[in-house]
């Protein structure tokens, strides 16, 4: 078995920059790598740098419909905005390839015996549905790794797991009615923040019912009740379904001093988080992860956070990186809610998973 861990990047991806005042710029990229570098972790053995390819028009129809494809490639051409906080130009539209090209890189070498694990960085733009875009996102790279992996290796059981502190509204909305994909998100309470959806309630229709799975957490959530969350839905929902690939996609903005969401996880909380993802998908798929770390909205925090999450996925047993702020206490009230909302979604999916009964 291969111990290598693959990192996709490209200079280009500093391309995918929506503009002065944006919350997403193209710098995150560069920065990220930079802190990688400073930290020792590009130099380990096991970290194999790989520059991808772009996507090809054929991977993304696996996933979008043509009519929104040509029409993203249009608004390129012109650089015309998708709308008023995703705008569209020929650089975006280069950099997105690469970056959803990189997601296909990393599962062609895990399942090509490459790599044992793989990170796609930059990735996770799970805000684009079939057809439709949004949210910063024009292509959903986490379904085109996921339509690559069925169609080219045939691969048949997925886990998909958003630690993003936004929903995944357009990766939920392509697989709720598929129980091949089990799609497990943890974000901030939709009543709260943007997209406006990912309640509990919400678990997929017809013979995807039960394969959607909603851990919505209020404002103030910090490290120990997070981990408590993913503790008791993800780790036994992914050791009953015993999916062949756990892809997790998120970046830092579930940190408290994101500027976009108001949960409160520290540097350590997302080593911690990271940790138990790698310890999962060892005990339930031989070890086969795609990491798409790509969100984040404070420059600070973002490249220490991205660190941590790498870190535990290549297996470093610890980390020195350090909040540049102190951390601010959980509100007493956070761990009741979640309790609440555990046992909750527990009541509602016990009809399909034996480990909720």
């Amino acid at each position: 078995m291969p111990k290598k861990v693959i990192m996709t990047f490209h200079e280009k991806f500093k391309q995918y920059d929506l503009g002065e005042g944006h919350p997403f710029r193209g710098d995150r990229f560069v920065n990220a790598m930079r802190f990688f570098e400073s930290q020792g972790l590009l130099g380990l053995p096991e970290i194999v740098l790989v520059k991808p390819q772009p996507a090809s028009k054929e991977d993304l129809l696996r996933v979008h419909d043509e009519g929104y494809v040509n029409s993203i490639f249009r608004l390129a051409e012109e650089s015309k905005p998708y709308d008023a906080e995703t705008p569209v130009s020929p650089e975006i539209l280069e950099a997105a390839l690469l970056i959803v090209g990189g997601a296909v890189e990393c599962g062609r070498a895990v399942f090509g015996r490459k790599a044992k694990r793989a990170v796609s960085l930059g990735g996770g733009y799970h805000h684009a549905g079939r057809n439709y875009g949004g949210g910063f996102c024009i292509f959903n790279d986490v379904a085109v790794l996921v339509e690559y992996l069925r169609a080219k290796y045939g691969v048949e059981r997925f886990l998909i797991l958003d630690y993003d502190v936004h929903y995944g509204n357009g990766t939920s909305d392509i697989y709720y009615r598929d129980p091949t994909v089990l799609y497990i998100s943890l974000h901030q309470d939709p009543r709260t923040i943007y997209p406006g959806t990912g309640f509990a309630w919400q678990i997929g229709e017809g013979k995807g019912e039960g394969y959607n799975v909603n851990v919505p957490l209020p404002p103030g959530t910090s490290d120990s009740t997070y981990l408590y969350a993913l503790n008791e839905i993800f780790v036994p929902l992914a050791e009953e379904f015993k999916p062949e690939i756990i892809i997790a996609n998120g970046g830092s903005d579930p940190h408290f001093a994101d500027v976009l969401g108001n949960l409160r996880l520290t540097v350590k909380g997302f080593f911690g988080l990271s940790h138990v993802v790698r310890e999962t998908v060892d005990k339930v798929c031989s070890g086969k992860l795609v990491l798409m770390p790509g969100s984040g909205y404070n420059p600070a925090v973002l490249p220490l956070c991205w660190y941590a999450l790498v870190a535990g996925v290549v297996g470093l047993d610890d980390i020195s990186v350090k909040d540049p702020y102190t951390p601010p206490e959980e509100p007493p009230h956070c761990r009741k809610m979640v309790k609440s909302t555990i046992n909750e979604l527990k009541r509602l999916l016990k009809k399909k998973w034996a480990r909720f009964r």
